[in-house]
């Protein structure tokens, strides 16, 4: 089974977003549970996360991803900030748990200044105070595309998070193609090499979740602009590559193209159509 599904709306409620899913052909989803770009969570309805954990069970879903707020910042040099995201994840992980064994994916966050390593230890240290062994969500960390202070732009500033919290076997990774493309790997002319080094360095059993992004720029920019399947520098046939290498099967494919719920259906409908199925 291949899951294949895009970013949606939330503002409607859970269960509705699994009903769009279903309009657009797509066994998978990802949304915000807050403002993506603001403080703001939203309410808890426990009858409609109940109604969409029905829906998924009847329909065959993958696993959803829900997406932290963009303003989340674990590893930033002023403490209200990381004091925040950490209250944020907090809320977001609580109500995470009525979806039980789904993931919840951030962005890592930039250093700004204060370097890889003490970036990399202050987001450790939310993770270990926000993550309890009961937990049933995988908190997934973002490949990024490294610009600026951005962390999470090697594979290695990852292993480093890993090794340092004390929850790291409660971690896993989601893999953006535009940020990895746009970091330096050339998951288009070497996909294989890149998985063999993303397994030496990570482990592909982290592995949870894949973004699939066409790239506005070149590979190695570091700038990170997410492009139309086909429209970009990646393409529709390293794309589709990817969506069907043995070492990702059974993972969530999950479009954060620039378009909108209808254009997702038209990118899903395309790779569906190109990987058989």
């Amino acid at each position: 089974m291949i899951y294949l599904g895009a970013h949606l709306s939330s503002s409607k409620g859970f269960y509705k977003m699994g009903r769009d899913a279903m309009a657009i052909g797509a066994n998978t989803f990802q949304c915000f549970v807050r403002n993506p770009r603001g403080a703001r969570a939203k309410a808890l309805d426990p009858a409609d996360l109940e109604k969409l954990r029905a829906l998924m069970a009847r329909e065959g879903f993958g696993p959803v991803v829900a997406h932290a707020p963009y303003i989340m910042n674990p590893c930033s040099k002023d403490a209200g900030i990381r004091e925040l995201a950490g209250r944020m994840m907090a809320e977001d992980l609580e109500l995470m748990e009525h979806l039980p064994g789904n993931y919840y994916n951030f962005h890592p966050g930039s250093h700004v200044g204060q370097g890889v390593e003490e970036g990399c230890r202050q987001i450790a240290a939310m993770l270990d105070q926000v993550i309890s062994s009961e937990l049933k969500t995988t908190v997934l960390l973002e490949t990024m595309a490294g610009k600026g202070s951005e962390i999470g732009g090697r594979f290695e500033e990852l292993r480093r998070i890993l090794d340092l919290a004390a929850c790291g076997d409660r971690l896993g990774v989601c893999l953006d193609t535009c940020h990895v493309s746009d970091g330096g790997y050339d998951i288009v002319g070497g996909l294989d090499g890149v998985l063999e080094e993303f397994d030496r360095v990570v482990g592909l059993s982290r592995l949870k979740a894949v973004h699939i992004n066409d790239s506005m720029n070149p590979p190695g920019s570091r700038k990170d602009r997410h492009a139309l399947i086909g429209e970009g520098t990646i393409g529709t046939e390293a794309i589709v590559r990817i969506i069907t290498h043995p070492a990702l099967a059974g993972l969530p494919f999950l479009l954060e193209t620039p378009t909108d719920d209808k254009g997702h259906g038209e990118e899903i409908a395309m790779l569906r159509a190109a990987i058989g199925g």
